[in-house]
């Protein structure tokens, strides 16, 4: 009897057991793959190289070789959630295949199947799973806090340092265990800026589109301006598109090739729509952006997606000033409100504006242009040779580079170069303007006024050679020295013209970040998309899909 009773107890307790064995089972399974792991040999999951080597070292031993992403031989919704949100990733414009889904689809289908045929899962199986997870997670969270690309690798004057990881992905992947919260988790690593989960979104709402996209997206080229009342053979395709993004209802027309002017309103609401000059006319930049598809779209989105994972903490300030050198425009933000835009050019093809961020200290009114060495060899001293006058023409003077005065006559022009300074006198014509905003940076850019006015009705603003040159630098100026009741408009506008430069210190010292973003969202969640000045992001799309 005590026999009978023994044996139904044991066979009761009996599946408890087997996982509790199959569970110490796994555990040492993946113990013994990690202590047999080599420090200068790469850890790999069926031929998939981890990303995380020391991180999964650290995380599983922590842990006593448990697993993290299963329970009892199965899969925790925890594991499913994971594998949700790698999918999820390229609305970060991440690449899941970079976080072994086709690997994890394949156990996740194969564990499912076994479920079904009541079959329990292979001990190497589930080992192979929970550490491909793991290591997804540490990768996507290093990705999402610092970038997949380094800046510092890229062609082209980026001075954005790579970011460093401020947590441990260790203590993060532990807490989100811990919380059952990965989404909730891996969010806290975005930027923290509302305009990245507002581009996500963005992402998303394009990938809906694209699915439903059978338009041809042949890039339609011209040679010049087409006005209305021309014809043109990319007009059908120019109309579709315009249709497509939902600019134009479909309407009769007599001849498809003709620009008429029904479309010509349409083009209009698209121009002013993408940040183009709404005139109508299908220009250069007009069809360019009427060439992007979805998809191109997408990809645009997810190249500055990765530019905002690079943005330093600057960004968190309650006070700075933006200028997206792709927008040609400058912000003024104060308390995360922008209290002042305006329009700016910036430096034209092979004079690019380097992108990097300063602070701002003080402000010259009335200021001198000292000229580069360059300008004064290539242009100056020709100019002088050939017209003596040139100098009094262009209000300008030669000085010692401790200022002093140099008489013109004195110089010899036609040698390689000179031993002196030139700079132009304060004044109307000064190609500075009437002030400057300066914050010291290794790359003497500044942002200046301009008495070329002139260009800031251009669409195409890429002109300068290098400086930022400023629409509204009254008000500017303005904002910066609010804290000081005296400096009313009146005493700016004067200090604005006198004879000799004035230097103003300001109060505090101001972020500035000069930024590329050819994309962004606002925050409303509406997408914006400029072109690429700069022809940048294609080598930044090529590392992300790399």
């Amino acid at each position: 009897m005590h026999k009978h009773l023994l044996l139904l107890m044991l066979l009761s307790f009996a599946p408890g057991l087997f996982c509790v064995a199959q569970t110490t089972d796994l555990q040492d399974n993946i113990r013994i793959r990690l202590e047999l792991d080599q420090p200068d040999v790469p850890l790999n999951v069926r031929q998939n190289e981890l990303f995380a080597k020391g991180e999964i070292h650290q995380f599983y031993s922590n842990r006593l070789f448990s697993p993290a992403w299963i329970e009892r031989g199965v899969l925790t919704e925890l594991a499913y959630e994971l594998r949700f949100e790698i999918m999820q990733s390229k609305f970060d414009g991440l690449n899941p295949e970079d976080y072994h889904l086709n690997l994890i689809n394949v156990f996740f289908t194969q564990f499912e199947y076994n479920k079904k045929q009541q079959v329990s899962n292979d001990l190497d199986d589930l080992a192979d799973l929970d550490l491909l997870l793991s290591d997804a997670f540490f990768r996507l969270a290093a990705n999402l806090e610092i970038g997949k690309v380094n800046p510092q690798s890229l062609a082209g004057d980026w001075e954005i340092k790579a970011k460093e990881a401020k947590i441990s992905y260790n203590e993060l992947l532990k807490i989100a265990g811990e919380r059952k919260q990965i989404r909730q988790t891996l969010e806290t690593l975005y930027p923290n800026m509302a305009i990245y989960k507002k581009g996500r979104e963005v992402i998303r709402a394009l990938d809906e589109i694209r699915k439903q996209d059978t338009l041809n997206w042949k890039a339609v080229k011209v040679s010049k301006t087409i006005k209305v009342g021309e014809t043109h053979g990319g007009i059908p395709n120019l109309r579709e598109r315009l249709a497509f993004w939902k600019f134009l209802e479909p309407y009769p027309f007599e001849d498809e090739k003709q620009y008429d002017s029904t479309m010509f309103l349409a083009v209009q609401k698209f121009q002013q729509r993408n940040g183009l000059e709404p005139d109508g006319a299908l220009g250069k930049n007009t069809i360019n952006t009427l060439n992007q598809s979805p998809s191109a779209l997408i990809d645009k989105a997810s190249v500055n997606m990765e530019r905002l994972r690079w943005l330093p903490d600057t960004l968190r300030s309650a006070e700075m000033i933006l200028v997206n050198i792709a927008n040609y425009q400058l912000d003024y933000l104060n308390n995360r409100d922008t209290l002042f835009s305006t329009r700016v050019i910036v430096g034209k093809k092979y004079h690019e504006s380097p992108i990097f961020s300063s602070a701002m200290s003080y402000i010259v009114f009335s200021p001198y242009w000292n000229l580069p060495t360059s300008i004064v060899r290539n242009e100056v001293m020709p100019a002088v040779r050939k017209n003596p006058n040139y100098l009094t023409q262009k209000n300008m003077e030669v000085v010692t580079f401790s200022g002093k005065p140099v008489d013109p006559l004195t110089v010899n022009w036609s040698g390689k170069s000179i031993p002196y300074m030139v700079r132009q006198k304060p004044g109307e014509h000064n190609s500075l303007g009437l002030v400057k905003f300066m914050f010291p940076n290794e790359h003497s850019v500044y942002i200046h006024d301009t008495p070329a006015r002139s260009l800031f009705k251009r669409e195409d603003r890429a002109l300068s050679h290098g400086c930022i040159r400023i629409q509204d630098p009254v008000t500017f100026a303005g904002l910066l020295l609010r804290n000081d009741k005296s400096w009313t408009l009146d005493k700016i506008n004067s200090a604005m013209h006198q004879n000799q430069e004035k230097i103003v210190n300001l109060d505090r010292k101001i972020p500035v970040v000069l930024l590329y973003l050819t994309f962004w969202a606002d925050s409303r969640g509406q997408g914006h998309f400029r072109q690429d000045i700069y022809d940048r992001d294609e080598e930044v799309l090529a590392a992300l899909r790399k």
